[in-house]
Formats: C-alpha cells, sequence, structure tokens
C-alpha cells in the first residue's frame, strides 16, 4: 500500500551556519514520500543559495523565496502550498533523525489513524554549553485532545513547538501562525489539539532543539516579547469557556509565561510598569500555584526566589539557568 504524502515545511532566514545539517537529516529520512518546502524568508545570508543547490539535487525540494515577513508569514505561506496530506515543521537550525517522520506516521498508524495528530518529544541542545535536556521518557500514550492542552499548560511531556508534530493538513484549514508577533506556537497548537479525539504521543527523542547564544530565546529584551503575555491570555480564555475543569491548568501556564518573561527582563533597567505588572499577577494567583500538586517544582522555586526580593531573584535565577545548561 503506498505511502501518504508528506510535507515538510521549513521556513529558512539567515541560517547559513547550520542550514546544510537541518536539509541533510531530512534527505536522509527513512520515510520518502516527501514533498519538503523551502520558504527562504528574504535571507541576507548564503542561505538562498544553499537551498537553491539542494533542490537541484532532489526533487521532492520545492523552493519558495520571498520578502522577510517572519517566521509565521513563512509557515503559513508553507501550508498554503503545501499538497501532502500531512505536514510536519521543522526549524532550519534544528535537525531530526533518520526516523524523525516515520516515527510520527507509525504513531497515527497504531490506531488505525483514528488520529489526526502525532507528536514527539524533543532534545533541546544549549549550543553554548553543549548542555541538553531530553524531554522525553520513552513511553508511548494515546491521550484525547482535552489531556494534551492539560499536559501542554503543565510542560508534562506535552510541548506548545509547532514542530516534533505530525498533522492532517486539514488542521489547519482555519488555523494560521499570528503574523507579526514571537512565541507564536502557543497561538495554535491548542487549537489543533483541541480539533483531535485522539493525540497519539512518542515520548521520544527525535527532534534536536538547538537554543543559540542568538536565538530568540536568549535575545535581551525586546517589546515583541511581551507577545507571549497576550497569547498565554487568549489561550486561556478559549480554554476556561470550553474547558471549564481546566482552569488550574491555564493559570498555571499564565504563571509561566509571567515568570519567562520576567526572566527575559532581568537585564533592563526600563519596563518598570510591565515589570510591576508581572509581579503584581504573580503576586495574586501565588496561593493557588502553590497548592497545585500538579504545578512544576520550578514555579515554585520562582516563587521562593522572589520572597527574597527581585535583587534575589535575579541572582538566584541567573546562577539556576547555568546549573540547568550546563553540559551533562
Amino acid at each position: 500500500m503506498s505511502q501518504p504524502l508528506v510535507s515538510v515545511i521549513i521556513p529558512v532566514y539567515n541560517v547559513e551556519k547550520y542550514l546544510r545539517r537541518c536539509l541533510d537529516s531530512v534527505l536522509k529520512q527513512t520515510y520518502r514520500q516527501l514533498e519538503i518546502i523551502l520558504v527562504d524568508d528574504g535571507s541576507t545570508d548564503s542561505s538562498g543559495k544553499i537551498v537553491d543547490e539542494y533542490a537541484k539535487k532532489d526533487a521532492r525540494i520545492v523552493v519558495i523565496h520571498q520578502e522577510n515577513g517572519g517566521l509565521s508569514n513563512a509557515r503559513n505561506h508553507g501550508i498554503d502550498i503545501a499538497t501532502g496530506e500531512y505536514l510536519t515543521f521543522i526549524d532550519s537550525d534544528d535537525y531530526v533523525v533518520e526516523d524523525y517522520v516515520e516515527y510520527l506516521y507509525n504513531l497515527l498508524a497504531r490506531n488505525d489513524f483514528k488520529a489526526k495528530l502525532a507528536l514527539c518529544s524533543l532534545k533541546t541542545i544549549f549550543t553554548q554549553t553543549d548542555g541538553f535536556i531530553d524531554a522525553g521518557n520513552g513511553t508511548v500514550q494515546t491521550l484525547s485532545g482535552k489531556k494534551a492542552i492539560e499536559m501542554m499548560c503543565y510542560h508534562d511531556l506535552v510541548d506548545t513547538c509547532a514542530y516534533a508534530k505530525l498533522a492532517k493538513k486539514e488542521l489547519y484549514d482555519h488555523v494560521r501562525f499570528p503574523e507579526g508577533k514571537l512565541f507564536e506556537d502557543i497561538a495554535t497548537t491548542y487549537l489543533l489539539f483541541d480539533q483531535c479525539d485522539i493525540v497519539e504521543c512518542g515520548f521520544v527523542a527525535k527532534y534536536f532543539y538547538m537554543i543559540r547564544g542568538d536565538s530568540i530565546v536568549t535575545s535581551g529584551f525586546k517589546p515583541g516579547k511581551l507577545d507571549l503575555l497576550a497569547m498565554t491570555d487568549k489561550m486561556a480564555e478559549y480554554v476556561n469557556q470550553k474547558y471549564p475543569e481546566l482552569k488550574a491548568a491555564t493559570l498555571r501556564r499564565q504563571v509561566y509565561a509571567r515568570f519567562s518573561t520576567l526572566n527575559q527582563m532581568l537585564t533592563v533597567k526600563d519596563y518598570i510598569q510591565e515589570r510591576n505588572e508581572i509581579l503584581s499577577f504573580l503576586k495574586r494567583n501565588k496561593a493557588q500555584i502553590m497548592k497545585n500538586p500538579r504545578a512544576p517544582k520550578r514555579d515554585k522555586l520562582g516563587y521562593l526566589m522572589l520572597t527574597f526580593g527581585f535583587g534575589f531573584y535575579k541572582f538566584a535565577w541567573k546562577f539556576y539557568l547555568k546549573i540547568k545548561t550546563r553540559k551533562h
């Protein structure tokens, strides 16, 4: 029986140093029925030439050169032209193991393709220290869409990321990435889960996620990083209305978004009002998080550090981060 076509969508922007590793990992996939869509988002380095070079080597590659529109725009453009029955996203500075697509496809096959979405885990690599975190635990689980949302809110194995997932293209008929925004995944992943009766999960690291010193995650604070708060709150509003019993879970995710944004602001002297609003939100919801047995230890540690004042929190968080990212 012939396998369905899978569209692999890879936005590309100024990643000449990492691009070949990413593309080589895709071309080596054991699942061969691929349409590889490379969206060159106005690169000013040699990335555009590299994707053209690879297109000449493999007929499965489709290249789009466009003016810079941002990651969400590039992903959306890829969705619009994709002809595959299934979609998966890979970021061009990341890479995947050889059976990444096959593994996800086989997960979908577990229950006679009743699931419209499958996911795997990430192995996060900190390039500055060579440290890593394997987010998987080796298990395979079938979840309801609602359960996947709940686990996502608690960072319990399920991630918000757009990549490391294989989904029926139809799930994106009414879901698009918010253009001009950072942290766009939190705005979309819960909407994909919510369309699924079941989600097939293989908590095995098949996707290597690279955190570079100049990435969005690690770069200095800028106002756009406040997008995380607005999009997380929008997610919480939607989920709370449909699943009121998940209010504790969505609150935990809102608290996480505040801590994450606060951590981005540790070295800036302005944005005092925004920082105070974050601290006020955290203070108002401290009791609920501290008594929630499912709230991660990281949240409770954050609250403990804040007990001694913002100055101590800044020092303690930097120390925690060094331990977290050190080489294993």
